[in-house]
């Protein structure tokens, strides 16, 4: 090790002389990386980028070969997701570069921190229709941060770490930049400089000015009903403490969105839950009758607010959001705080009253109490694998400790409801793109960021088929991942949506699946399958203790719906509600 990092200083050293040292623009490349941090990188090889991967071996980064592009995607993503750093994606051109575009654009509306990096034809062929030729910096100019077109390899070390500098600053985001083989190839002097990057036309970051704090602090001390939203951006700005210290100042219950979950601990008392479309139905009804709604870190989307018109009504409305582009697009704010939000809120706490809101609080626990009888898990199971009853237990017996990773679908919106989520980070899922596959994907880029922790995937049979190559790259890699595979024989929440509003014609929602048990083993991996809640604690067991990755299937219930359930456009109160115990038994007696 000693000898190892004495030739890496021997190397800088070199670097930072007055004479630069030559080196290719592939070399550059992957010198950039280290130096911006990087220390692990997803990809797939091919002919456009290949003077990059030739280059690769000198490095010291760490390459993880994909299966298919889209899984780098995500796995960048994931590892943006669990270590808040820039995760870092590599392809080659045409195919490959388009192959990453949904991975992009989920990392775009949940604001993940990436760089994407394409290989290109050479420049002298740009235009030309060349063999793999695309223009993925138009196909991404919609759902990136920024891209950049790099033709010559004396731009690339600059290009990269402007790259790096807009990926992580302000609202974070997605970067791609498209490398053409002839950059790549070219042989230039290095240069690097530790001076910051400056970037062209970034304004200095926003502050909301002291009128605005007090305006703010007056209208939450005059509030009888308030409620705080807790938003994925309270993750990104790191301000779970200074939430907690406001929320506890305030007196103020605190709903999350579903990317919010963690930001505030679930087991506090003034924690509710969540939200939304499939929120908790006492969350739904408090909003509606809220007077006063600090939005923190979140941006009113659709699944959050229901119909627009009747949306809190009596409510004023106090927006913190680093993203002024955010502020009023949906909701109109009373007042608006755009600026970092830790600061906003470490500015704001100071200016307000304690308070306790007994008789608010109150009367949440009275909505939350009479939601207690229509819990699923006040349901006798009766022989039945229910799926909510599996992500209760995982919460049980992972003492809520594990990183749980989500595909999309019901699966999905029950592990937000059913596992209780006390830290930041803690999980990670694909809330504005509602992007199948993300899971397995993701939870291999979130192992490379957490070593030492326990990690869950929790996926639909649907998503699980469409990124399931990437089981094979969790063999490879030696990494160990647990896969909670919900199957329940349908594409789940089109099947739901089809039994509520389309007559209930399952119309290309049945799913054949393959045996996924024998396909895990397949890949040498532990496999089991359950089929009674009795078998759930020794199967996670098994899971746990298992040395590289391994796979549950729980065959569940078929036709379970996720209740509660906010129709597409109706009032956030009007919802549809899992009949009660009573009305339960009767229906399946």
């Amino acid at each position: 090790m000693e000898q190892i990092a004495d030739t890496q200083d021997h190397r800088r050293s070199a670097l930072s002389s007055t004479t630069p040292a030559r080196m290719t623009g592939a070399q550059i490349l992957w010198e950039v990386l280290a130096r911006e941090g990087v220390e692990v990188v997803f990809g797939y090889p091919g002919g456009a980028i290949m003077p990059a991967y030739d280059a690769l071996p000198a490095s010291r980064i760490h390459h993880v070969l994909v299966r298919h592009e889209q899984g780098a995607s995500h796995m960048a993503d994931g590892y943006a997701r669990a270590s808040g750093k820039v995760g870092v994606c590599i392809a080659t051109s045409g195919p490959g570069a388009t192959n990453l575009v949904t991975g992009i654009a989920t990392a775009m509306l949940d604001s993940s921190p990436m760089v994407c990096i394409t290989g290109q034809v050479s420049s002298t062929l740009l235009g030309s229709d060349a063999f793999q030729e695309i223009d993925i910096t138009g196909i991404t100019l919609p759902i990136t941060k920024h891209n950049y077109l790099v033709t010559r390899a004396e731009d690339l070390t600059d290009t990269l770490r402007e790259a790096f500098e807009v990926a992580r600053s302000g609202r974070p985001g997605p970067v791609l930049v498209d490398i053409t083989k002839d950059a790549q190839q070219a042989s230039v002097p290095f240069r690097w400089s530790d001076e910051p990057v400056r970037l062209p036309g970034v304004r200095r970051a926003r502050r909301p000015a002291q009128e605005q704090i007090e305006r703010a602090a007056n209208l939450i001390d005059q509030a009888k009903r308030p409620l705080i939203f807790c938003g994925h951006g309270v993750i990104k700005a790191g301000a779970s403490e200074q939430l907690l210290r406001f929320a506890e100042r305030t007196g103020a219950p605190v709903a999350s969105t579903l990317l919010g979950l963690g930001a505030f601990p679930a087991s506090h008392p003034l924690g509710l839950g969540m939200m939304g479309m499939h929120g908790e139905a006492w969350v739904n009804h408090a909003v509606q009758e809220a007077d006063l709604l600090i939005a923190v870190g979140m941006r009113f989307d659709d699944r959050v607010t229901g119909n627009l018109k009747n949306y809190a009504p009596a409510a004023k409305k106090i927006h913190l959001e680093i993203d002024p582009a955010e502020v009023n697009k949906n909701v109109k704010a009373d007042v608006a705080l755009v600026g970092d939000l830790r600061r906003s809120l470490e500015r704001l706490l100071p200016l307000v009253r304690e308070r306790e809101h007994d008789e608010w609080r109150t009367k949440i626990r009275a909505l939350r109490d009479d939601s207690a009888t229509r819990d699923v898990q006040s349901i006798p199971h009766a022989g039945k694998l229910r799926a909510p009853h599996v992500l209760h237990d995982l919460w049980r017996l992972t003492r809520g400790e594990a990183l749980v990773v989500t595909d999309v679908g019901q699966h999905q919106m029950w592990e937000a409801q059913y596992y209780r989520h006390e830290r930041p980070r803690s999980l990670i899922t694909s809330g504005g793109l509602g992007t199948m596959g993300f899971a397995l994907p993701a939870a291999i880029g979130a192992r490379f960021a957490r070593p030492e922790d326990e990690i869950w995937v929790v996926v639909g049979d649907g998503g699980f088929q469409m990124t399931a190559c990437e089981l094979i790259t969790c063999a490879q890699e030696g990494i160990k991942v647990n896969v909670a595979l919900i199957n329940n024989g349908y594409l789940g929440m089109v099947r739901q949506w089809q039994e509520f509003f389309y007559g209930g014609r399952y119309v290309a929602t049945p799913l054949k699946s393959p045996d996924f048990v024998k396909l895990a083993e397949a890949h040498g991996m532990t496999a089991l399958r359950v089929t009674s809640r009795e078998e759930i604690p020794a199967a996670v067991e098994a899971a746990r203790r298992a040395p590289g990755t391994a796979v549950i299937e729980f065959c569940v219930e078929g036709e379970e719906a996720v209740y509660p359930m906010v129709p597409a456009n109706a009032d956030l109160d009007k919802m549809i509600r899992r009949p009660s115990r009573i009305e339960e038994s009767i229906h399946e007696s």
